[in-house]
Order: C-alpha cells, then sequence, then structure tokens
C-alpha cells in the first residue's frame, strides 16, 4: 500500500512527488502518457517558482539549462521597466521550456525515492476510511492512503469526485506548435512585431534545433480540443494575421487551446486532493499556469506529509484549500483583466492605453509585477506584523545563504536573539541562531514552504505557534 499516489507526471505531480519524498513519504506517480512529452506549453519560470527551485536546492540545475530575462511586459504584453527595489535575491524571468523542467524534476523526484509508472491512466477511485482504491484503465487496482489529481484541465479525479468546475468555457481558442519555417528570421521577426503592435495573441520566435514556436488564433472554437489542428490549418490562420505563412512545414508537435476559465469548488474530499490544472484553468497569459501548479504542490507537499506522518495539528491539511485557492481565484482574475486588455476592440484598447499610463507609476507597476510573479502572495494567518503570511525572501547569514538552509523541507526558526528555543519540535524544526543585519526584527518562524508563521521575540508566543503549524511537542 502506498502512502500517495499522485494522478500526473506534470510539473505539479512530480514537483509534490519530490515534497513528500523529502518526509519519507512512500509516493507512486501514474502518468498515462506513454513517453515524456516534447510540447513546449510553458517558456519558464516566475520569481516565486525560481525562489521555490532555490529552497529546495534545485536552482543550479535550472540555471545551467535556462536563460535569465529581465522582468516586464508579462502583464497583457505591456512593457515597463522593472519596479526598484522588489523584494526578491531573483529579479528576472527564467526562460525554460516545459519539457527540460520536467525533466529536472523527475531527476529530483526519482533521486528521492519516488516512483514513476508510465502508460497508466486513472479510470475510477473509491474511498473509505482507511485509505484510496486507485482502478487504472486495464483493469488494475492500486491502494493508497491518500490520492492527489494533478492529471490536468481535463483531469479524471476531479469528473470522478464530482468536484464542480464553475467558471466561463472557451470563447476565444489558439493554435500553437513548433515547426520549420522557410522565411528567413529577420523577415520573419520584422512581421511578428508588426503583427503584435495590434494583435498580442499573436506569436512566433525560434525554440531550438532550427523549430519555431508559433501561436496563432483559430478560426472560431473546435468541439473536441483535444484533437490536434492540421499544418494547413496554420497556414490559413497565419496568412490571415500576418498576410503570409512564413513556409510553415515539417511540424514537431500540433495542439490547440482555449481561454476557459475555471476553478474547482474544493480541493479536497476525504484522502483525495486536486492540485494544478485539475483546480484550475485560466488562459496562459502572464505565463501564470505552471508557475501556479508548482506552488500548489510546495504549498501541499509538506502538510500532506504531516497527516502522513502523524504529526499534523488539526485543520494543517485543511488549510491547502484556504490558502490556495483563493491565490487561484486571483490568478484568474487577472487573466480576465488581460483577456480583455489584448482585445483589438477599441474600447479595451482604450483601457489598455489608460493602464499602461497608470503603471508608469512605480506603486502600480511594482503591485502588478508582485502580483504576476507570486511574490506577493500573502496567506490569511490572523492580524499581527506586516511579514505574517508572506514568504520571506532569501537572506544573507553570517554563514551562507537563508535558502540553502532549507533544502531539507523542514521548518525553521531564524532567531537573532539567541534566547529562543525550539525544544519539542526539533525533529521537525531547525534553529538558526544568526545576527544577520537583513533582517530588521528579533526573530522568524518559517513554515517549509517559507512563509512567515511567527515574528517575535516572546517564547510563549511563539510555542503557541509551533503548535500551530507543527502539531504538538514530542
Amino acid at each position: 500500500m502506498f502512502d500517495v499516489i499522485i494522478a500526473g507526471g506534470g510539473p505539479t505531480g512530480l514537483m509534490l512527488a519530490g515534497e513528500l519524498r523529502l518526509h519519507g513519504v512512500y509516493v507512486l506517480v501514474l502518468e498515462k502518457d506513454t513517453e515524456p512529452t516534447g510540447h513546449v506549453r510553458s517558456l519558464g519560470l516566475h520569481v516565486r517558482s525560481i525562489e521555490v527551485m532555490d529552497q529546495r536546492g534545485l536552482l543550479d540545475r535550472f540555471l545551467a539549462l535556462g536563460t535569465q530575462h529581465p522582468l516586464g511586459g508579462f502583464f497583457a504584453g505591456i512593457s515597463k521597466r522593472r519596479p526598484d527595489g522588489l523584494d526578491t535575491a531573483h529579479p528576472y524571468i527564467l526562460g525554460i521550456p516545459q519539457p527540460v523542467t520536467e525533466r529536472l524534476l523527475t531527476e529530483h523526484a526519482t533521486g528521492l525515492g519516488a516512483q514513476i509508472r508510465r502508460g497508466c491512466e486513472v479510470a475510477g477511485l473509491s474511498q473509505d476510511d482507511d485509505g484510496v482504491t486507485v482502478e487504472l484503465a486495464d483493469g488494475r487496482q492500486l491502494r493508497s492512503h491518500y490520492l492527489v489529481g494533478c492529471d490536468g484541465g481535463r483531469s479524471t479525479v476531479r469528473k470522478l469526485l464530482g468536484v464542480g468546475f464553475p467558471g466561463e468555457p472557451t470563447r476565444v481558442e489558439s493554435l500553437l506548435g513548433e515547426m520549420e519555417v522557410t522565411a528567413s528570421p529577420e523577415s520573419l521577426a520584422a512581421r511578428v512585431a508588426e503583427v503584435r503592435e495590434t494583435h498580442k495573441g499573436f506569436g512566433a520566435g525560434p525554440s531550438g534545433d532550427g523549430l519555431y514556436r508559433i501561436v496563432v488564433p483559430a478560426d472560431g472554437v473546435s468541439e473536441d480540443r483535444s484533437v490536434p489542428p492540421a499544418l494547413e490549418e496554420f497556414k490559413q490562420q497565419l496568412q490571415v494575421f500576418a498576410g503570409t505563412d512564413f513556409g510553415v512545414h515539417s511540424p514537431r508537435w500540433l495542439s490547440r487551446f482555449g481561454d476557459a476559465t475555471r476553478l474547482a469548488e474544493r480541493y479536497r474530499v476525504g484522502r483525495v486532493l486536486l492540485a494544478g490544472d485539475a483546480a484550475h484553468v485560466h488562459p496562459p497569459l502572464g505565463g501564470q499556469g505552471l508557475n501556479l501548479g508548482v506552488q500548489d504542490a510546495f504549498n501541499l507537499g509538506w502538510k500532506l506529509a504531516a497527516e502522513i506522518n502523524g504529526w499534523a495539528p488539526e485543520g494543517l491539511l485543511d488549510s491547502y484549500h484556504t490558502e490556495r485557492h483563493p491565490v487561484a481565484d486571483d490568478v484568474l482574475n487577472n487573466t480576465r483583466v488581460q483577456s480583455e486588455l489584448i482585445s483589438t476592440e477599441p474600447g479595451s484598447r482604450s483601457v489598455r492605453r489608460l493602464l499602461s499610463e497608470l503603471m508608469d507609476f512605480e506603486e502600480v507597476n511594482r503591485y502588478l509585477t508582485e502580483k504576476i510573479t507570486a511574490i506577493g502572495v500573502r496567506y490569511d494567518f490572523g492580524e499581527g506584523h506586516e511579514l505574517l503570511g508572506r514568504r520571506l525572501r532569501d537572506i544573507e547569514l553570517k554563514h551562507g545563504r537563508l535558502y540553502e538552509r532549507m533544502h531539507g523541507g523542514r521548518g525553521l526558526l531564524l532567531d537573532r536573539t539567541g534566547g529562543l528555543s525550539v525544544a519539542g519540535w526539533a525533529d521537525r524544526v531547525d534553529h538558526i541562531v544568526d545576527a544577520t543585519e537583513e533582517l530588521d526584527v528579533p526573530a522568524v518562524l518559517l513554515r517549509p514552504d517559507g512563509h512567515v508563521a511567527w515574528v517575535g521575540a516572546d517564547q510563549q508566543d511563539m510555542g503557541a505557534q509551533l503548535s500551530r503549524w507543527f502539531g504538538a511537542a514530542a
């Protein structure tokens, strides 16, 4: 019997598998595809996801295979300079294709002992007081204490649970693919720049190996987006928007996607949970989808591990929904806004010009940058210090960096006073006494996901928060 079965071997499922294995949880990932996909649906990581990789000691691997790009230009394609003094040690976007991200996360999870079985599709499930029975498409059955559906926007797990998925259906569809072109790089880039002056949903650029990644609005909405478009459909739509098809040929892959916006009503039903696109879908504007899923997994992993390992305080696992559901709702709202802003309608273009003017104000630019990159997320932990509920950026310590001390996925007390103690919780929480000048409070208690659970100097007050987040003292 497994501790956790994860349905779906994309970035969310793989990140979750790694997080669970840090705590010794027996994990099986089921992926219906027999081979890793080569589809480049996501192009990179935002600031908070970069921080997540740093907190787990993975960032060097990502930096070696990615490209750092300056922040700016991702809110509805409105290009502004990076706000001054952004609260992060990683003020950039990391360009890295999704297949590379998946490969690195696979190596991380399997290196920690997670099992991954490909060609295994979930077809049924039932749960009782002791666990979940998962039925595969070939009739086999598996048993686990918990099941997490990370199986995408058409999630089988979510449908089997009967969880509502309210929102708006697709109104606008786009074609996406990688293919070769005969047009010169210079002429193609010049024409794309011209088209994007009015059509922000159009794009084409090199993706490596002599291929170009091309996205172009489709002619209407298809009945079944799981059926890929033909190359001829691509050529036709390129002619409509660019006046040329750039001589596209020899596609590696072709697909279509819509702008449906939906949010699961619940992230947990008993012993079954949802994460990533299984819990929320939205247009890819701002490049937030993969990042949102990875951050779901980062929030859920330590909480589910605590439940399985027997030290979770009451309500900890339910806090996954309480914290992450509002974050997804906010992402859905900002993608709705961006969808309106990239419209070619006169009213939308007028609003876009006004917002562009407003973004010249530093605070407006900062607010939108923090929203898209997710470093502005603050969980509701109640009244208290302005840091409470926020993630703490990486800071220099007398010996190394803060994030270097978080690779194990444990809680952490960063103590500038030297007078505090985590006795009773030392099996779950590390204690670092360091007089770092980068922190202007006496001490902070960090959860395994880096969010600030307590700020202060009083031992008794801190003890209450240790119990709240890390259970009873040993």
